[in-house]
């Protein structure tokens, strides 16, 4: 802990550089992977494929792909670009999971009563489907961005910087306080990013802190008032 109070502004330092190369392959990763889930969705032949392309990217080593990238991307092994390309990978392999499987989420009787009182294909999937499969969206969202940070430390061995430094240069000067000091740091900063992630959910899914009829029952009482009398 004394490490880590003498050495302050250096670790905010690899902090800051430790949650950009974590963050911005999150972004990068939404991007692709929220259209591209959302189309293989509903192609079952689709879906079953980019699962399994999914899943036979995230199981390749990081290390591996540390080593391949660079001669392919045509960028030095020591530049945070190849972390950056890297930890993308991963997080659209989650999510392209993760997208289908939140709008599974959504009750298919929503969706009829959506359909039922006019909504059109577009604006179905922007006003009821996207919002009410955010919760299960977000909730996978925050286990990518807790694993990127997690994950951003291995960078270390090839020179990239960010917290994994102190495990490198404490476990090279025998000096644990060092390694502890990086331990504790990247737990505050997944519990922090974690937070501001279910914070996010919260404020984009206010019918979930509300008394007020859910858009889900709204649809309901729309195509059946008895129903939704009596629920």
């Amino acid at each position: 802990m004394r490490y880590l109070i003498d050495n302050f502004a250096e670790i905010a330092g690899f902090a800051r550089t430790h949650l950009a190369l974590a963050l911005v392959p999150l972004l990068i990763g939404l991007v692709i992977a929220v259209p591209v889930g959302t189309l293989i969705r509903r192609v079952p032949w689709l879906r079953r494929t980019g699962v399994t392309l999914a899943g036979i990217a995230y199981t390749v080593p990081s290390l591996a792909l540390f080593v391949i990238i660079p001669p392919l991307a045509g960028i030095p092994a020591i530049d945070p670009l190849n972390v950056v390309i890297a930890l993308s990978v991963y997080s659209v392999a989650l999510l392209v999971i993760a997208v289908p499987a939140a709008l599974d989420s959504v009750s298919a009787a929503v969706l009829d009563a959506a359909d039922a009182i006019g909504y059109s294909r577009p604006r179905r999937a922007l006003t009821v489907e996207f919002p009410l499969a955010l919760p299960v969206f977000v909730a996978n969202l925050r286990v990518v961005a807790v694993t990127n940070i997690s994950m951003v430390t291995v960078g270390a061995l090839i020179g990239v910087g960010g917290l994994g430094k102190l495990f490198t240069q404490g476990y090279q000067r025998d000096y644990p306080d060092e390694i502890v000091a990086g331990i504790i740091v990247v737990l505050v900063l997944a519990l922090l990013v974690d937070r501001v992630l279910f914070l996010l959910g919260r404020w984009c899914t206010p019918w979930l802190r509300t008394t007020r009829p859910t858009l889900a029952r709204r649809l309901r009482v729309a195509v059946d008032p008895a129903k939704g009398a009596g629920a």
